[in-house]
C-alpha cells in the first residue's frame, strides 16, 4: 500500500535524499567540468575541423558566455514550472548537445552544440541547488549537502583539463563529450523517481522583457572583462562593459517595476542574502585571480607541459576537499557563522600572501600557496551560499541560486581583469626595454622571441621575462590579499548576528510537491 510522506518542520533527509543528492552531484560536475574540458582537446580539435582564430575562441568561450547570460533566466523560469522538470529539460539538452559535438564534422557545428551546452548548464546548476534546498531542510544536513556541492564545483574545474588530457592521449577529442552522456542518462532514469518536484505555488506572469535585458547585461560585461587580461584596456572592451552596465540599470529598474519580476526585490529584504551574494562575487574574484597566474607559472615559468601541468595542480585538491566540512562543522558546533567566513577570507588571504613570496623556481611553495587560497575560498563559499539559501524565500530558491551564480561568474571574470592587469603592467615595467616589442606584451610571446634568439641571447631573454611576470605575480598577490582581507572584515561586520532559520517556513511546505513513498504492507 502507499502512503503520502508529510514533511514536518523538524523532518530530516534519509536514505532517498542523499542517493539523490549523489545522482544531482554528477550533472553537476560535468557542467563545472566543461569549464576547463576542451584545454587538451583543442590541438586536435583544430587539425580536425580545421577553425579560423575566431572560431576558435568562440569554440572555447561561447559556452561561459551563453551559462552566465542565461542563469537568471533558468532560475526563475525553474521557480515557475518546476524545478526538476527543468533539470531533466536540461541533462536531455546537455546529453544531446554532448552528443552532437562529439561527432561535428565542422567548426560551425561544434560552436554551435557549444552554444546549446551552455543552455543546459544554466538549467543544471540553480535546479541543482535549488532541489538541495527543498530536499534538504535539516539546517544541519542542508549545511553539508551545501559544502558538498560547493566542493564538486571547485573539484570540476580542476579535473576538467586532467581529464581531457586524458582522453585525448588514449582516445579521440570527442571523448571529451561522450563522458557526460552516462551521467546525463542516469539523470534522465533516475531524477524522476528520486527528485521531488518543486516550484514556487504563485509565481505569477513569467517577465519576458526581463530576458533580453538580462543578457543584454551580463554577455557585454562578462565578454569585456574576459578579453582585457589577454588583450588589455582597449576601448572596445571598456564600450562593451560600459554598454553592459547601462542595461544593468535598467534590468534593475525593470524589477522594481515589473508585476511579477524575473528577481523579486524581495529576496534583497532578507539580511544575509544580499551580503552573501556579495561576498561570493569577491571569492571568486580571489579564485579565479588567482588562478590566472598559477596556470602560466605552471607551465611557462617552471617550463612544465600541460598535462604535467595539470596533474601537479590536482595536489592542492586534498586540502580544498577538507574546507567545506571543516567550515560546516564548525558552524554546526556553535562557532559563529562570521567569524567562519571571516577565518576563511583570512586563509585565502595568507595564500596570497604566499604567492608574493614565489621565485621564479619554487614548485612546492606555489603548489601549498593554491591550496592555502582556496581552501579559504572553498570555506567561504559553502557558508555563503548556505546563508543565502537558507534566508531567501524557498518559493524562489531557483532566483536565488542563480543570483549567486551569475554573481560568482562576474567575480571570476573581473578577478582575471583586475589582477591581471596589474601583473601585466609590473610584467611590462620590469621588462628590459632593450628586448623586442613582442616580448613586452605577454610571457608567452617573450619565450616565443626568445626561442628563435641565439645561445646565451635567448637564455637571458627567457630568464628576464620569467622574473618579471614572477614579479607581476607578486604585485597582484598583494592586490589580491589586500581585498580579501578587507572582504574579511566586511564579513565580520554584515554577517555577525545573522541566524540561519532553525525550522520549515509553512510557504517551503506547500512549495514541494509531497512525494509518495511505499511502506511495508
Amino acid at each position: 500500500m502507499t502512503n503520502s510522506t508529510s514533511t514536518t518542520p523538524t523532518s530530516r533527509a534519509g536514505r532517498r535524499e542523499w542517493t539523490a543528492l549523489g545522482v544531482l552531484m554528477l550533472p553537476l560536475l560535468l557542467v563545472s567540468m566543461d569549464v576547463s574540458v576542451l584545454y587538451f582537446a583543442i590541438p586536435s580539435i583544430s587539425a580536425d575541423l580545421r577553425p579560423s582564430g575566431t572560431q576558435q575562441l568562440w569554440i572555447f568561450d561561447i559556452y561561459a558566455f551563453v551559462l552566465a547570460g542565461l542563469l537568471m533566466t533558468m532560475g526563475s523560469l525553474g521557480d515557475r514550472i518546476g524545478r526538476r522538470k527543468l533539470l531533466l529539460i536540461g541533462a536531455a539538452a546537455f546529453g544531446t548537445a554532448s552528443l552532437v559535438a562529439a561527432y561535428a564534422n565542422s567548426a560551425e557545428t561544434l560552436i554551435a552544440a557549444r552554444a546549446v551546452l551552455g543552455i543546459g548548464g544554466a538549467t543544471l546548476m540553480p535546479s541543482t541547488m535549488a532541489l538541495l534546498r527543498t530536499m534538504f531542510t535539516d539546517p544541519g544536513q542542508r549545511a553539508k549537502a551545501i559544502g558538498l556541492w560547493s566542493g564538486v564545483m571547485t573539484a570540476g574545474i580542476a579535473l576538467g583539463s586532467v581529464l581531457s588530457g586524458v582522453l585525448v592521449q588514449y582516445f579521440w577529442w570527442g571523448s571529451v563529450f561522450l563522458v557526460n552522456l552516462p551521467a546525463m542518462a542516469l539523470l534522465l532514469v533516475l531524477g524522476p523517481f528520486l527528485l521531488p518536484e518543486s516550484r514556487n505555488p504563485a509565481p505569477g506572469r513569467f517577465d519576458w522583457l526581463s530576458v533580453p535585458l538580462s543578457l543584454a547585461a551580463v554577455l557585454p560585461v562578462i565578454y569585456g572583462l574576459k578579453e582585457i587580461p589577454s588583450d588589455g584596456w582597449h576601448v572596445q572592451y571598456v564600450v562593451s562593459i560600459a554598454v553592459g552596465l547601462v542595461f544593468a540599470v535598467l534590468f534593475v529598474r525593470r524589477q522594481r517595476t515589473a508585476e511579477s519580476p524575473m528577481i523579486s526585490p524581495e529576496l534583497f529584504r532578507g539580511r544575509g542574502f544580499a551580503p552573501s551574494v556579495a561576498l561570493n562575487l569577491v571569492s571568486a574574484f580571489g579564485m579565479m585571480g588567482s588562478a590566472f597566474f598559477t596556470t602560466q607559472y605552471l607551465q611557462s615559468v617552471l617550463d612544465k607541459s600541460a598535462m604535467d601541468a595539470a596533474l601537479w595542480s590536482l595536489l592542492p585538491s586534498v586540502p580544498i576537499g577538507m574546507a567545506a566540512p571543516l567550515a560546516t562543522s564548525l558552524v554546526q558546533r556553535g562557532v559563529n557563522r562570521a567569524y567562519v567566513v571571516t577565518a576563511g577570507f583570512a586563509l585565502a588571504a595568507a595564500g596570497y600572501g604566499m604567492l608574493a613570496l614565489v621565485g621564479p623556481d619554487a614548485l612546492w611553495l606555489i603548489l601549498a600557496a593554491s591550496g592555502v587560497l582556496a581552501s579559504g575560498i572553498v570555506m567561504v563559499m559553502s557558508q555563503i551560499m548556505d546563508l543565502a539559501m537558507s534566508t531567501a524565500p524557498v518559493e524562489k530558491a531557483g532566483v536565488a541560486s542563480s543570483l549567486m551564480e551569475t554573481g560568482a561568474e562576474f567575480g571570476g571574470a573581473l578577478g582575471m581583469a583586475v589582477l591581471g592587469s596589474i601583473g601585466t603592467a609590473v610584467y611590462r615595467h620590469d621588462m628590459p626595454a632593450s628586448a623586442p616589442a613582442a616580448a613586452h606584451e605577454t610571457l608567452g610571446g617573450a619565450l616565443a622571441v626568445a626561442a628563435k634568439l641565439p645561445g646565451h641571447t635567448g637564455d637571458a631573454l627567457a630568464t628576464a621575462a620569467r622574473e618579471a611576470f614572477t614579479n607581476g605575480m607578486h604585485g597582484a598577490a598583494v592586490a589580491g590579499a589586500v581585498l580579501l582581507l578587507g572582504a574579511a572584515f566586511a564579513a565580520a561586520r554584515t554577517l555577525r548576528g545573522i541566524h540561519v532559520p532553525t525550522q520549515e517556513s509553512p510557504a517551503e511546505e506547500s512549495g514541494r510537491e509531497r512525494q509518495p513513498e511505499r511502506v511495508a504492507a
